[in-house]
Parts: C-alpha cells; structure tokens; sequence
C-alpha cells in the first residue's frame, strides 16, 4: 500500500509564492509506486484546503486565489491576494475555498495522510508552529523538530546561539521594532559606525529568500534609513513626490509598495489626519492617500501588517558566497554535500536570483583548496548538531580572502524550486530529485520515531515504505527510454533548461518512461550532444552545463562524499544512471532512445533541424515537423503567411543588418514613415520574451538597432540604460529584427492579451484532430510581458480561462471564435503534436471579435510555472498526462508515415 503524503505548502508568509511553486515541485516528483501525493494548500487566513489538483498548475497563488469571480473590479487593475479582500467571516472563507477545493477539518487530517512533507517557508511554517502542530496530531513531518525549527527561522538568535558555541562571525547586533520607531536615527547610525562599519546589511530576522535585505555601502544617513524602514516594512509617503506621479507611474508606485515580496505589503496601517487606520486594498491606499493630501498631509506613514518585530545590523563580508547542504547519513550522523558557491559581484543574492534560471552561476563544489572546503563541511555540520537540527538542513556562509569562514542564516526548510539548492547538490552524490524525496520521507519517518509516541505505527509505515522501495529497486518493468534534448546556444537556452528538467522531473516518476536528459550545445553548423548525469542536468543555467559537459572531471571532494552515501545512493539511486558526460551523435540516440523530447526553444529545435536529424535515424519526437518549425521559427513569415490567408497580424517590417550599416538614416525615415512611436522591437526568431522592447522613440529605436547588430558579446551599461535592462539581462545578437506596431485597445469595449495552447491526436481513419485548450489571459506589469513574469514562480498573473466577457454565454461565444481561429492557423501551418499561440483580442462596441496574431510557437515553454499547464487542467489533463500524450503522438505519427510509404 502507497504512503498518503500530504503536500503542506502556500501559507501566508511573504514567501508563499516559493512554498506553492516549492509543493507543486514535490508534488510531481514523488514516485508514484510509493506515494500518494495530497495538496494540502494553507491559505492566508490559515484554512488547511484539500486542493483540486489543477489549480496546483498555476503559476501564481493569485492566479487562482481568491477566485477571479470574486475579485471586486480594481482601477489599478492590480493583483491581489485573499486578506486584501478584507476581514472576511468563516463563511465567506469557505466561500472562496469552495471554489478551489474544501476545508479539511483538524480531526479528519489523521485519517487524510500518514506524513506530512512540509513545503512551508517563514513565519508559521518553519518556526516550529506547524511542527508542533502536527506532532500533537501525532501525524509524522518532513525536517526538523520543533526547536530546531524554532531557532532555525531567528536570526537573532541564531547568531547568539553560534557565538556561544564558538562560530565566527561578523560584528552584529539588533533592534527591535519600537526601539527604531523612537529612537533617534543618528543613533543607530553611530552605532554602525563605530561597532559594526560599512558596508553593512541590514534584514529582517525572521524572513527568508533576500526579503527585505539591503546592502548599505557608505555612511549615508537616507541610506540607512531606507534600508531599516525596509527591513521593517516600514514606509513613508511624501505629498511633493506623490503629486509629480502621472496615473501610470502611480499605479505601478502602488504595486511595487504592496508587493509582499518587494515592498510593504498589504494590508497595512496608515497614518495620515491624525488617525491610523487599515488599509487593505492599493486602489483604497490611492484613494486615502489621495484624500490626506488634499487635507494637507505632508508625510504619510505606513506600516506593514505582516512586517518584522527585529532586524539584524551586521558587517558585510567580502568573499566567496556558498551554500551547503547538510543531511543525516545512514547511521545517524550529519554529512555536507558539496558546498556550492554563489558567483556574483557585490549585488544581492537576491529573489530574482535565485529563482530565475540563468541569473546566476553556482559553483559545486566551491572553486577553493581541498582543505578549506572540507573546512567547511566540517563547520556545517558541527552547526547542524550545535542547533539540533534534524533530517536535512540549508547553511550559508562566505569565506573570506583570509581563508577565514563564516556562518550565517541556517535554515531548516530549504527551497525546492528545480533549481533550488536542496536538489542541486543531492544530484552530485547521484540522486535526482524523485530519490531525494523518497530519501527525506523515509529520514523523517526515522527521526519522528524520536519525537512521537507512537512507534509502532512508524514502524508499520517504515516497514510498508521499505518494501516498496525494494519492489522498485528490482522491478524488471520495460519502460520507454525518452531523450530529454535541452540546451542549445540562444539567449533561450536557459528557459530550454528549465523545460527540459521538469519534462525530466515529471517522467522520471512514472511507471511507464526512463528519461534521460541530453544536452545539445555547439553552433548552428556543429550540434555536439552529451549524455549528462543529473548532477550537470540539475546546474543552474546552460552555461554552467555546457562548461562541465566540454571539460567534466570530478572533484575530490564529491568522490570522498559519495563514498560517505554510499549506503544511500545505492538504497534509492538508478542503476541505469550515468555518472559523467557522454559524448554521442544523433546515430547514437538511435541505439538509446526510443523516443526523443525536443525541449528547445528558438533555434536550433524550433527550425527543424534537430527534426530533421531526428527524422534521418528514425527516432519520433515531440511538436512539429521540419517544414513547419521552419516557418514558425521566422515571426515574419509566420505574420505574412497569416496576413496572406486573412488572418489578421500587427503591421510590421523585417530590419535587416546590411541596410542598416549601408544606410542608417534610410532605414529610420522608413520605418518612421510606416510605424508611430510608441512601437515593438524584438528577434525575429527568439522567444521567451528575449530583447522585446517597446521603442518610445528615435533614440531608443537607434540603440535598440546598435544592440542587436552589435559584433561583440559585451554591450555598454549606457545601451543598458537607455533599454531599461535588467541586472544580468542578455540581449542578443542578430542580422535581422522586426518591427510592429504596439497593439492598443484603440475603441474596442474589451481588449487583453491572450495565450492559449493545442494539442493533436491521430483519429481512426488517420486524420489529425485538433484540440484546442481555453486560453489564459495574461497580465503584464510593465510595457511587454516580462522574462520574470513568465517563468518566475508567483511574478506574473495569468486567468485562465481569459475573460472575455462578464456573460458566461457571451465569454463562451467569443472563446469559441478564438479557438477556431487558432484552430485555422494551426491547420494553415501544419502545426502537430503542441504549440502556443498568442494574441490580442478585441472585443468592439458592435460585439465584433478582432483576434491579432503575435506569434506561434512550436515548442512552447514547458516550465513548471507556464500556462499551457493551466490551460490543460482545465481539459482534464495533469502535466503527465499532457506529456505522455505529446509523446504518444509523436510515436503514432512515425507509424502513420511508415504505413503511408
């Protein structure tokens, strides 16, 4: 019999959106033949919700909760979360749970789960509180016990605690919430000067994921301020400055300001007229502000309802950042896996770092002598006893120039995003994430068999899990051997990665397929292709995979800690697992694979020619075919093909190199001649929203062109600039780029942008049908839908379905429009197996439908967080699923050619 894991995730710290994308993670990765996975979703008013399973595909909370129906209408059209509903009653509660699945009351929880696998991040989910809860439950947990939790989520404590035991660090010290409200700022910053200096970093003690952290590098009394009323959720409003902020800039002023993640959240308290009251919306936060002005306000006050009691003030370190995971070897004691080190420069490590593939270069094991890593792993494990922490436990630390170590910030519940630390540094010891899981399920059982009474009935679950884990370890099943090919050398290869790993993660538990990742690197006459170990497939970005895929060798360290799992890796690992690189060519694939996922985006993969090689060894594989992705790779050809057949497409003009350095100004004046400012830039054949820019005007237009038809790599911080690029943001080189208009609302009554997914099977007499998925509408918060708000985890907001009308019965005609209309594109290009369309939709005064192509993609993003996932919730089908049927079309549609010849 299945152990029942109930999948504790969401909760209402700042950091629900990495606990929801954490649990979705675990969700899927937990092998079926062992565990039934229940989502057992906490929402911000503490409800336990048993979750209907498709809403665990979103890529926001928001997404789903509260229910779009019961959203009010917002003139900011800002996104929300449930308390900025107000102070709802339990019935009005359970009315919104209603809508996502039900309210599992605390005496059915026993009967519901026989553990619980603990997802929750920050206050009330690794402080010990919910672990307590459970044990008094008597339901078995995932991690440490309680006061281990307790003294893992207080960095106060912590850092007392460390120096009674003896660790170094740097000078510190705190100070609480009422202490900085009365008390004089120069105070505080004399108080910094003398005992801790700068550069100094000033946080939150009891969050996590960089929120609330600030850097501050020089003696700057607004500075210091910034960052303690930061760290404090703490805000100020000033009239001068509210009275230069258009609408536009207001609202995204607004949004910034109530970003849990970003600023101070809502709801909160503000302080204005001489009164302090709660504020729980940001167009009821506009209004008020608005109104204490006009009576003459010059400072409003604001205070986070969810803000921090106590900050931690201390010296910044330079040196090498790392991070180490610790867990509990076989016989009870504790072992550091391979620290990783954090390349960065002197910015935060912060939450767009973390959590958005490519952003970051980790380093495993740290880039420093053998001794002084073993140093660290001695030291790490030491505070994991010091602290009583249990099961498995995050350190992080920095080692200074000196060779000098110091710990800070241990953590008792890591992230378990795909790219997270925790499933890094077990796949150099040679478990993929599925095994990690299975690996902390059973650890936990043992340590709770310390915390809890009753033994008995953890032995029995023990027992049960142990023979299950035999049964699979000897299972001679047949399965089908799937390769995973993801990589590549655009600007995309990082999202490919990204794909390709969770098209990795969601087979890899299955009882029907045994992936294997490939990576494919190289240039477009040269693809090189590597069988890589989990370890290379679960690094940070491409280039990380791409430099140890050329020149792998395995460090010392990483072969003494193998030796010390030993016991582990052999109990939960694949004897079908591949330890280092492999070399291959596509006439290789033919003899391992019998089916191969592209997991590509751009090009190579989107062009057809990993296809064509593909179709030369007679491999099936996934999406379209060659003549197909040749077209749809090119959003100009896709546009005029479209246009030509009566489609209707943004206006727009092909950019070429040699016009441009021939003749600059011409090229200017024409496209000035044709398109108004504003308008869009961007590749004619990459995606994922790399270098799309809205153009405002001449100058822009310029750089924009000067950017992508530059000759070096490197670009100037003043383009950057000029481009409003992100830290760390490529931009591509190319020989050609597009310009369009920028699609408006113009006088239609309705318009929103819209994305929606398809996919295709073979009936019995051959024929391709196609199904058509309702579409999400997406929401940007910018001038174009941004890197972060597709892939990262709680960043964007897609409804799904798109809202194309408040009448059910008008919402389903002008859905029904869409669908045919992508349906006829699809058919009109060939499209099989998958895609993505997206597309403006207007709606007119007259009830017209206007559907404007933007762009087709053949191999559409398959990240964790995308939402073709949504999209195919809604027709029923979990991500397996959908993957499984791609896959059985791919392999259907090699037999129908075979039987045709």
């Amino acid at each position: 019999m299945k152990l029942k894991v109930g999948i504790i995730f969401g909760g209402f710290s700042r950091e629900r959106e990495i606990s929801f994308a954490g649990g979705r993670t675990v969700f899927d990765n937990l092998n079926k033949s062992l565990f039934e996975a229940i989502p057992i979703f906490i929402d911000s008013f503490g409800n336990f919700v048993l979750l209907d399973w498709q809403f665990i595909y979103k890529g926001s909370i928001r997404d789903f909760y509260p229910p779009v129906s019961s959203i009010p209408p917002s003139a900011g059209n800002f996104q929300i979360y449930s308390e900025c509903l107000g102070e709802l009653n339990k019935t009005e509660q359970e009315n919104l749970i209603n809508k996502i699945g039900r309210i599992i009351p605390v005496n059915e929880l026993t009967g519901l789960i026989d553990f619980a696998f603990l997802c929750l991040h920050g206050p009330f989910g690794e402080d010990g509180r919910i672990q307590g809860f459970f044990e008094y439950l008597g339901i078995p947990y995932s991690g440490s016990g309680i006061l281990s939790s307790a003294i893992g989520i207080d960095k106060s404590v912590q850092k007392k605690l460390m120096k009674q035991a003896g660790f170094e660090g740097p000078p510190f010290f705190t100070i609480k919430k009422d202490e900085w409200i009365s008390e004089d700022a120069n105070e505080v910053i004399k108080n910094i000067q003398d005992n801790i200096g700068f550069p100094c970093v000033i946080k939150p003690a009891h969050q996590g994921s960089s929120i609330g952290v600030s850097i501050v590098y020089e003696n700057n009394k607004n500075h210091v301020i910034k960052a303690i009323n930061r760290a404090f959720f703490l805000g100020e409003i000033n009239s001068d400055e509210w009275t230069l902020l258009n609408g536009t800039s207001r609202i995204e002023f607004l949004r910034t300001l109530s970003d849990i993640r970003e600023g101070i959240g809502m709801p909160l308290l503000m302080s204005a007229n001489a009164r302090t009251e709660k504020i729980y919306h940001p167009d009821v936060l506009n209004n008020k502000t608005e109104e204490a002005i006009i009576n003459g306000n010059k400072k409003i006050k604001l205070e986070g309802c969810d803000g921090e009691s106590e900050i931690v003030i201390e010296h910044f370190i330079e040196g090498k950042e790392f991070s180490c995971i610790v867990v509990r070897n076989d016989d009870n004691r504790p072992v550091a896996l391979p620290p990783t080190e954090i390349k960065k420069g002197k910015e935060l490590f912060d939450y767009r770092s973390k959590y958005l593939p490519g952003l970051s270069r980790k380093i495993t094991p740290i880039e420093l002598p053998y001794e002084l890593i073993q140093l660290i792993r001695k030291e790490c494990e030491r505070l994991f006893l010091s602290l009583n922490f249990n099961v498995y436990a995050r350190i992080d630390g920095f080692v200074t120039k000196e060779g000098n170590i110091f710990l800070n910030d241990p953590n008792t519940t890591s992230g378990m995003m795909p790219s997270s630390f925790f499933f890094h540094q077990a796949a150099e010891i040679g478990l993929n994430p599925s095994q990690f899981l299975t690996y902390i399920i059973r650890t936990s059982l043992v340590e709770r068999k310390i915390d809890l009474q009753d033994k008995l009935h953890l032995n029995d679950l023990l027992d049960r899990l142990d023979k299950n884990i035999y049964l699979l370890k000897h299972s001679a099943e047949k399965k089908i051997r799937v390769a995973i090919i993801l990589g590549g050398y655009s600007s995309e290869r990082h999202i490919s990665v990204e794909s390709g790993r969770n098209i990795y993660e969601k087979l890899s538990s299955s009882d029907k397929y045994a992936p294997f990742p490939v990576f494919l690197t190289g240039s477009e006459d040269n693809h090189k292709l590597f069988q890589i170990p989990i370890s290379l497939m679960l690094k940070d970005n491409a280039d990380d995979i791409c430099e140890k895929a050329m020149h792998f060798d395995v460090h010392e360290i990483v072969k003494e800690i193998r030796m010390q799992c030993e016991k582990i890796t052999s109990k939960y690992s694949s004897t079908h697992d591949v330890f280092s690189p492999v070399a291959l060519t596509y006439n290789d694939l033919s003899e391992l694979a019998d089916v191969a996922f592209i997991a590509l985006h751009g090009a190579p993969g989107e062009d057809g020619e990993v296809q064509r090689q593909l179709e030369r060894i007679g491999i099936p594989y996934n999406g379209s075919g060659v003549e197909s992705s040749k077209i749809t790779i090119n959003k100009y050809e896709t546009n005029e093909l479209l246009k030509n057949h009566g489609f209707k497409v943004a206006s727009h003009m092909l950019i070429n190199l040699n016009d441009w350095k021939s003749n600059k100004e011409k090229v200017l004046s024409n496209i000035q001649s044709n398109f108004s400012y504003p308008l869009i830039a961007k590749p004619v054949d990459d995606g994922c929203s790399s270098a799309v820019k809205k153009i405002r005007n001449k100058q822009e237009l310029i750089t924009f062109a000067e950017m992508i038809f530059r000759s070096t790599v490197n670009f100037s911080e003043e383009d950057a600039l000029i481009l409003n690029l992100k830290t760390k943001e490529e931009f591509p080189q190319k020989k050609q780029f597009l310009i369009e208009e920028l699609i408006e609302r113009n006088n239609a009554k309705h318009f929103l942008e819209i994305t929606g997914g398809l996919l295709t099977r073979i009936n019995d007499n051959g024929e391709i049908v196609y199904e058509i998925f309702e579409a999400s509408e997406t929401l940007s918060g910018g001038d174009v839908l941004t890197l972060e708000e597709k892939f990262l985890a709680g960043q964007g907001q897609n409804i799904t379905p798109a809202r194309y009308a408040l009448n059910p019965k008008e919402r389903q005609r002008i859905s029904e429009k869409v669908k045919n209309e992508f349906k006829n594109a699809a058919e009109l290009l060939h499209i099989e197996g998958y895609a993505r369309i997206d597309a403006f939709v207007r709606i007119l005064e007259d009830d017209t439908i206007e559907i404007i192509f933007i762009e087709i993609n053949s191999l559409p993003g398959m990240t964790p967080a995308t939402c073709i996932f949504h999209q195919t919730a809604i027709a029923g089908y979990k991500p397996y699923d959908f993957i499984d049927k791609i896959l059985n079309y791919g392999m259907q549609k090699i037999k129908r050619q075979v039987k045709t010849l």
